[in-house]
């Protein structure tokens, strides 16, 4: 039978989408009265640009169920079974809205809580295909994820937290000590939850190293098939250094860059960046 693996565009994968045959439905980006679709018709400028004007972020909404209806419908056009990723459903109600249209096709449509977002979600997608690929049946490819989803590290590190603050996700105080003092706190994904972790104190282009390091001594046992470094918008200086510490003490197979998508860049602004993999037990 023929297995057709989906997300939703939280799952930042870029050009992979296309190269690796996956179904995209995108999550809708509000800038004020006027409604965009991630990855569609708005670009992480766009929101830059609106923050800068407005001094308000964007809303950020999930589809309805009816949208996932129409979206498992067309899907199924191409597979016998769909196997589709939400970003965790403690970050947005896509999860539950996608279980609820799932309903409607009678087991053709599994839905996974990626208990992640942005490529750590992406990271399970690409396994999904990965085994999709292999010949898996879509139980054995469901069952292989559910037990990934928890050893999947979601990290990243922002360079400002004006967004975060924004968003309600830190205080004043520790945005503006943030932002004087060059403080950096990592920010990862535990049990699908963001919580923070170590702060880095000073100039991103040097803690971004000390953050790759610090990633290698928890996780010394990890997944060699990939890894991706994931940023919004950050500079290419930023990114080669990262790429070249995880060159440096790392062995995956292939390390992609992607770039992240607008519902992403929403909540953490410009130059988050975050070096994201599947860990061994």
């Amino acid at each position: 039978m023929a297995i057709r693996i989906t997300s939703d565009s939280t799952c930042d994968l870029g050009n992979l989408v296309q190269t690796r045959n996956i179904g995209i439905l995108p999550l809708q980006v509000n800038l004020g009265t006027d409604s965009y679709h991630d990855g569609v018709d708005i670009t992480p400028q766009d929101i830059f640009d609106f923050v800068a004007k407005t001094k308000t972020l964007p809303k950020t909404s999930a589809p309805s169920i009816g949208d996932y209806e129409e979206f498992f419908a067309e899907q199924l056009k191409f597979g016998d079974e769909v196997i589709h990723f939400n970003i965790s459903k403690l970050s947005s109600g896509s999860h539950n809205m996608a279980l609820q249209a799932a309903e409607s096709f009678k087991g053709k449509v599994r839905v996974i809580d990626s208990m992640a977002l942005s490529s750590g979600q992406g990271l399970l997608v690409i396994k999904a295909a990965d085994l999709r690929d292999e010949g898996k049946s879509a139980e054995e490819i469901e069952k292989t994820i559910l037990e990934l989803r928890h050893r999947v590290n979601t990290s990243f590190v922002p360079d400002r937290l004006d967004y975060l603050y924004k968003g309600g996700r830190c205080s004043k105080m520790e945005m503006f000590g943030a932002n004087i003092l060059k403080i950096h706190p990592l920010i990862y994904m535990e049990e699908g939850k963001l919580v923070p972790g170590k702060k880095y104190r000073g100039k991103m282009s040097f803690l971004i190293k000390q953050y790759v390091e610090d990633l290698k001594e928890k996780y010394p046992d990890y997944d060699k098939s990939r890894c991706f470094i994931t940023h919004s918008s950050a500079e290419p200086e930023l990114v080669a250094a990262a790429r070249e510490k995880v060159e440096e003490l790392f062995e995956f197979d292939e390390i992609i860059e992607t770039v992240a998508g607008s519902i992403i860049t929403s909540h953490c602004g410009k130059s988050t960046l975050g070096v994201l993999f599947i860990y061994n037990k």
